[in-house]
């Protein structure tokens, strides 16, 4: 792909993020995300086949970015569970903050458009998978250097982990944003304990 069309595409997947990550994902039509990003509808289509198709695409570059993210949180010289509880503290941080661009697509999304289009739910599965990965490898290497305990299974703690998050996501979104991911906190240092 040349550099101005890949320049293009991702210049219409970054506007419209911020569109699909406050409205959603059916309540933003395709005539808004072309006027949002400046671009005929016609090359709306050179990009992408369908509205279901950049929504993949949407969701593979939010993935990708946000999987660089996790690493950076989870790397570290300091103790493993350390760095599981950084990466959870940013997780409230950038959760509960009012920025479009900082929300959770999965959280924002997953209800949405998992029952009506297998593709997307498919890129979701595919995208929390990495992430689980990623928190099992951090729980393995703290088995490792004593911070974790190493009877419990690892990946099976990163799922649990993992949910606990996205169902505090999803209340803070219901009550209060602080109350629900300092519940989640109690309950993260409880399970590494």
């Amino acid at each position: 792909m040349k550099k101005q069309t890949a320049n293009v595409r991702q210049h219409i997947i970054d506007v419209a993020r911020t569109l699909i990550t406050h409205k959603g994902y059916s309540a933003v039509g395709l005539a808004e995300i072309v006027k949002a990003a400046g671009v005929p509808k016609g090359s709306f289509y050179y990009y992408f086949q369908s509205k279901e198709e950049f929504a993949e695409a949407l969701l593979e570059n939010y993935f990708i970015h946000y999987l660089i993210q996790v690493e950076e949180q989870l790397r570290g010289s300091e103790p493993a569970r350390e760095r599981l509880l950084r990466y959870f503290a940013f997780w409230k941080v950038t959760q509960g903050a009012d920025l479009p661009e900082s929300k959770c697509l999965v959280v924002k999304l997953g209800a949405e458009v998992c029952d009506q289009y297998d593709s997307m739910r498919s890129v979701l599965a595919s995208g929390t998978r990495e992430i689980i990965l990623r928190i099992t490898a951090c729980i393995h290497q703290g088995q490792s250097d004593g911070s974790l305990p190493s009877e419990v299974d690892a990946k099976a703690l990163a799922e649990e982990l993992y949910q606990l998050w996205l169902g505090a996501s999803l209340m803070a979104k219901i009550h209060t944003p602080d109350q629900a991911f300092d519940k989640a906190m109690s309950a993260t240092k409880r399970l590494l304990a």
